[in-house]
């Protein structure tokens, strides 16, 4: 997957159709960058090519540093995954970003907040990440399209049944929707949060794509 001035995936189109997944921190250099490179991966490591079943993966910050790149230690932590951080460049969340979107995650509950009093009818499809893993895991995955059928269909009938459930299947407690900040905090509380970065995300791309994790 390259990346053609640092948005890569952002900026390729496929044909057919297509569901867009947006990440959004605060300043695009720690979490989201982070987050979308792992989504990234996880999609690569299930489908080989993302963009051959339409998913593209972006992200962008509340306060984004337009052009940045990422956190030295967030690459760090991308590469003790074996994700690919080359090429990344941060940008500031802006309207057009959530109109294409079709699935919004936010580090926390602040951010998804930000979203969604932009408009454009984002209430439904935005949520915080750990949010949306917990939805996830209490949906039955036999009810969703099979993925054999297009994997864009299936990503939208997700989202559908996860905001269904969303009033119904409450946090245990305030912080654990969050995904809290390692912005300038040492290697070790980065790993840490690029451990509960993955740990949330696998069974989001595991329903996503229908296909489990390589063991």
């Amino acid at each position: 997957m390259t990346a053609p001035q640092g948005r890569g995936i952002a900026e390729t189109s496929s044909t057919g159709p297509t569901f867009r997944i947006l990440h959004v921190s605060t300043g695009n250099v720690c979490r989201s960058p982070i987050t979308e490179r792992l989504t990234r991966h996880a999609l690569s490591d299930r489908l080989g090519d993302p963009l051959t079943g339409g998913l593209i993966v972006e992200s962008a910050g509340t306060w984004g540093h337009e052009g940045a790149p990422m956190e030295a230690n967030a690459e760090i932590v991308l590469a003790d995954f074996g994700a690919d951080a080359s090429g990344f460049m941060g940008r500031e969340l802006l309207d057009e970003h959530v109109i294409r979107a079709d699935l919004v995650l936010t580090a926390t509950r602040d951010h998804r907040a930000q979203v969604i009093s932009m408009g454009h009818s984002a209430g439904l499809r935005t949520f915080t990440l750990k949010e949306f893993t917990r939805l996830v895991r209490a949906i039955d995955p036999t009810t969703l399209p099979d993925p054999h059928e297009g994997v864009v269909e299936r990503a939208r009938a997700l989202v559908r049944a996860a905001a269904a459930l969303r009033g119904w299947l409450l946090a245990p407690s305030p912080d654990a929707d969050e995904v809290f900040d390692p912005y300038g905090a040492p290697i070790t509380f980065f790993r840490s949060i690029g451990d509960e970065i993955h740990q949330a995300l696998d069974p989001v791309v595991t329903a996503l794509t229908g296909v489990p994790p390589r063991a």
